[in-house]
């Protein structure tokens, strides 16, 4: 196994440290936890950098990098949409939200399995990886907040109290730009890969 697939494969192992270290209740834990998040979020720039640079590009790699994207994400959303309804929090990353990240992520894997049945191998498009960016700002951006009231992280908190990145204004325009980009990249993935349900 290439290092760019390891490092693929570590992401999925450091998505289950991730979610303990968030569910489990202690000091500091949503510091922690964004932290695992970050170094976990750096593999995946580093296994597609390393990847393109000793072409060391492969099928598993196609196909699994983007599931460990799905994985970390989707880890991270369910847990700060679950979490943020216990709290007096608002603006929140709504139950809805998700479903509608999930709903997408898995009908976009489905897609690529079926081309896996037709001996094809589908690569993550550009249009996705804007989705995935700004998935990645909404996660880190509710990730921080909860660590800004913990004493490891409160030097977040002067961040979160200014006027452009408070909840109510760069809160919502994350969930905004995270929710457009999940429908447009699911439908503009489905459209262009429509010739798979020919058969259907």
């Amino acid at each position: 196994m290439n290092l760019p697939n390891k490092l693929t494969v570590a992401r999925f192992l450091l998505t289950a440290v991730f979610v303990v270290l968030f569910y489990i209740p202690y000091a500091n834990h949503f510091s922690i936890a964004l932290l695992v998040f970050l170094v976990a979020s750096l593999t995946d720039y580093l296994d597609g950098e390393i990847a393109r640079r000793k072409n060391l590009i492969t099928n598993f790699g196609k196909l699994m990098d983007p599931l460990a994207d799905k994985v970390l994400m989707g880890a991270a959303l369910v847990l700060l949409a679950v979490e943020d309804q216990t709290s007096l929090h608002d603006p929140h990353i709504p139950a809805w939200a998700v479903v509608v990240v999930m709903t997408r992520e898995f009908f976009v894997t489905g897609i690529r399995l079926l081309a896996a049945s037709h001996g094809a191998v589908l690569a993550a498009e550009k249009l996705g990886k804007h989705k995935t960016v700004w998935q990645m700002v909404a996660a880190f951006y509710f990730l921080g907040w909860h660590a800004s009231i913990e004493p490891l992280g409160q030097w977040l908190a002067p961040l979160y109290a200014t006027s452009l990145f408070i909840p109510q204004v760069f809160g919502r325009i994350a969930i905004g730009m995270m929710v457009l980009l999940t429908v447009v990249s699911g439908f503009s993935y489905f459209w262009k890969n429509r010739s798979l349900f020919a058969e259907a």
